[in-house]
């Protein structure tokens, strides 16, 4: 798969086959993760992959109630950052985009693999820090549920798309202008 074709078949994945992630491919999607450009190349960024059922259940009961489909993904990757590893500039933490670009290299790799995502970003960060054993100076930034996709569609999703709106993309006119506003 070409990285434009990554780009334009990604999509969020909420229903997930019950087969494990191979350890290998999690491997090569943190690998893929910290190939990303960060500020400064402070690599501020930090996972905890999770296969653990157990675990990755509690993990669900931290999330925010619309999200309890969680439990069901063999996998789960969580993206934390050492705000002191990044920089401030403008008054934003770069921290935030070191770790969202780590994950979308992290997302288009398991896009290219036939791997599932879904960012998530909805949960209790004392809960899940506890949870994971996440030191107090980090940050939970985001995580994503992998695994192989199913095409059925829960009823959660369904309410989700009615909710959230359509999948359908704004056109580039709405959104790009060319050297002025």
């Amino acid at each position: 798969m070409q990285t434009l074709e990554a780009i334009n078949s990604r999509k969020s994945i909420r229903r997930f086959l019950d087969t494990p992630v191979e350890k290998e491919k999690i491997q090569s999607l943190l690998e893929a993760a910290i190939r990303a450009p960060s500020a400064m190349n402070k690599q501020c960024w930090r996972f905890v992959a999770i296969t653990n059922k157990e675990t990755i259940a509690q993990l669900a009961k931290s999330n925010m109630v619309f999200n309890g489909w969680l439990k069901d993904a063999p996998a789960v990757i969580v993206v934390c950052a050492d705000p002191k590893e990044s920089t401030d500039l403008n008054d934003l933490p770069y921290y935030m985009w070191d770790s969202a670009l780590a994950m979308h290299n992290l997302v288009l790799a398991a896009t290219d693999m036939g791997l599932g995502t879904c960012y998530l970003a909805a949960y209790d960060e004392d809960k899940v820090r506890e949870l994971l054993g996440i030191p107090e100076y980090l940050r939970v930034v985001c995580m994503t549920p992998l695994g192989y996709p199913t095409e059925k569609r829960s009823v959660g999703e369904k309410l989700m798309k009615a909710v959230a709106g359509s999948s359908k993309r704004k056109s580039l006119d709405e959104v790009a202008h060319w050297e002025r506003w």
